[in-house]
């Protein structure tokens, strides 16, 4: 006798079915799929003639409405209460009713076979496979420097995947401008319409070139900012106030500007320039650390980190072309910032 209770084996029973629907979601081999598929429906076996014996008035009703003897149905049943261990129907010579066995069984099943005909759209659809037009959005510099060795090694990887790839510091209404992926850097807005997977993080450094240090001198202190000339980025023409912590707290600095520009590069070029301080990634300026073209400055400062998301609309069936897409930006980005940002000893 099992040790289980009768809702326990109607659980378990039913969990494996949308095990195997768990499975589907996260593959891409269409013989793989198919088998599990199959796999499914053998699994099942028994439950369509069960959930028509529920929804009909008697067995001889189920049985017109499947096709099948009323004979068949009666043994169907008896084979799915032996397989449960449990009573389904309450029998009588003119009609059945439900057990509460059975009505909680019956609320599975017909979830069951609803996930089952959304397997099989979905392999109608297409969605399984990876392939079609994929349009992402993501910020320029860090998408050319970090994002797009990853995605353009997926697209080696399934050459039927068409990626529309789209490189601005812009934020992008990803609905109304038919997006299908986004990576954005920083805070998130609340929105009831996207979904949103941390893809890790990025470090912010003050730098300068030896040349400027030479002549304005090394800021020791974080205070000490506000005596130089700043090289400030800028969104929407706002000048991107520097942070830092103090106290486990973020604190914002307004520098005095020397220069401005919404774009990384030329502040990079600026500071290797000698025009002031700036504060840019880490992944971007190191080569120009390991060059000495620049210097890092307060490098006992704790690390601001601002945080890497990828964000997609909200959708019932997420096509696997996405999913796989944000599965391996969570798999490598992380590894691929590490190293970059592995600190010059």
């Amino acid at each position: 006798m099992s040790h289980f209770s009768a809702s326990e084996r109607i659980e378990n029973d039913s969990n494996a079915i949308t095990g195997h629907l768990f499975t589907i979601s996260y593959n891409n081999d269409h013989e793989y799929i198919l088998f599990v598929l199959n796999l499914m429906r053998s699994h099942l076996k028994g439950i369509d003639v069960f959930v028509a014996a529920v929804e009909s008035e008697n067995f001889t009703q189920a049985a017109a409405r499947l096709s099948i003897t009323p004979s068949a149905v009666g043994k169907s049943i008896s084979r799915l209460e032996e397989r449960l261990g449990v009573l389904l129907f309450r029998r009588t010579t003119r009609r059945q009713a439900l057990t509460d066995e059975g009505m909680l069984f019956y609320e599975y099943c017909v979830k069951a076979l609803e996930e089952v005909r959304t397997g099989e759209a979905l392999l109608d659809s297409g969605k399984w496979g990876m392939k079609g037009r994929l349009r992402l959005s993501m910020p320029a510099i860090f998408g050319h420097y970090c994002l797009a060795p990853i995605l353009l090694g997926l697209a080696r990887e399934n050459p039927e995947l068409e990626l529309d790839l789209s490189f601005s510091d812009r934020t992008v209404d990803m609905i109304e401008e038919g997006f299908d992926l986004a990576v954005r850097i920083g805070p998130l807005p609340d929105s009831i319409n996207l979904v949103a997977r941390r893809l890790g993080e990025h470090k912010m450094t003050f730098c300068a070139s030896p040349f400027y240090l030479k002549q304005y001198g090394t800021p020791v202190t974080i205070d000490d900012l506000t005596n130089h000339q700043a090289l400030a980025y800028t969104r929407f023409g706002q000048v991107y106030h520097w942070q830092y912590l103090r106290d486990g707290q973020v604190q914002a600095l307004i520098p005095k500007t020397q220069l401005r520009s919404d774009d990384f590069y030329v502040l990079l070029d600026a500071a290797i320039s000698g025009l002031g301080i700036a504060w840019l990634p880490y992944w971007l300026i190191r080569p120009s650390l390991i060059s000495n073209a620049l210097q890092e400055l307060l490098p006992d400062l704790p690390p601001l980190s601002h945080p890497i998301h990828a964000l997609w609309p909200r959708t019932p069936h997420l096509p696997l072309k996405i999913r796989a897409t944000v599965d391996a930006l969570v798999n490598q980005l992380p590894e691929r910032l590490a190293k970059i940002e592995d600190r010059i000893a």
